[in-house]
């Protein structure tokens, strides 16, 4: 069926390659750290290489982001997670990127609409994203990687969210760059709307069942307001 935008009555995002520009950070990041191994690349900028490798990889990566669910240990590896990080100096800054455009993306979607997160980051690094660049008021509700029993690819954060917003399933969109935030999305009963922008590619997209493809996650806007 054909995206409705009609039906939607609440508007869940995804924060990795969807508001958070996370795929040229890691690009930004590997560049900065291979040092002379530079020389080996035209002009001397691996980042074709590096986009390549990012995409390349993200689906096994999404494998291994559900694996800590399967085996029931989500849990404990955030809770070390949290610990080993209040052992490091705290730093000054978070280092987030914000997509462009998000932030008028929210603006204009949040006076119509309630927004959520759905993200399978931990509370604690969601937080930080949000709280990076103010973004609080926009969203009602926020599910990171442990609100629910299990994280996307399974519907149950996404059925967490609409049941908190107070809205059917059916009547919320998932956005998100990936084929898990998709099937999510699809599996919930939702509408799902995949963006190019972020790690996903549009064939991969498209056979996940996404109702709606946008080069960028700030052509929401237009395609919900026609």
């Amino acid at each position: 069926m054909p995206f409705n935008p009609a039906q939607v009555q609440a508007i869940l995002f995804d924060v990795d390659g969807t508001l958070a520009d996370t795929d040229d950070e890691y690009i930004q990041r590997a560049a900065r750290l291979m040092g002379p191994l530079k020389l080996l690349f035209p002009r001397r900028d691996p980042t074709a290489f590096l986009r390549w490798g990012v995409m390349t990889l993200e689906s096994p990566l999404n494998v291994l982001m559900i694996l800590p669910d399967w085996l029931r240990i989500d849990d404990k590896l955030v809770a070390l997670s949290n610990w080993l990080e209040d052992l490091r100096p705290r730093r000054a800054a978070s280092h987030f990127v914000l997509m462009a455009g998000a932030r008028a993306l929210l603006d204009t979607l949040a006076a119509r609409y309630p927004l959520g997160l759905v993200t399978a980051r931990p509370e604690r690094q969601t937080m930080a994203f949000v709280d990076q660049f103010e973004l609080r008021p926009f969203f009602k509700i926020v599910a990171s990687a442990q609100a629910a029993p299990y994280t996307k690819p399974y519907p149950d954060p996404v059925l967490w969210a609409a049941k908190t917003l107070g809205v059917p399933a059916e009547a919320c969109l998932m956005v998100g760059d990936t084929t898990i935030d998709i099937l999510a999305g699809k599996r919930a009963g939702a509408q799902a709307a995949g963006v190019l922008c972020g790690f996903g590619q549009r064939d991969e997209l498209e056979r996940s069942g996404a109702d709606l493809i946008l080069p960028h996650t700030a052509d929401l806007a237009q395609a919900m307001l026609k």
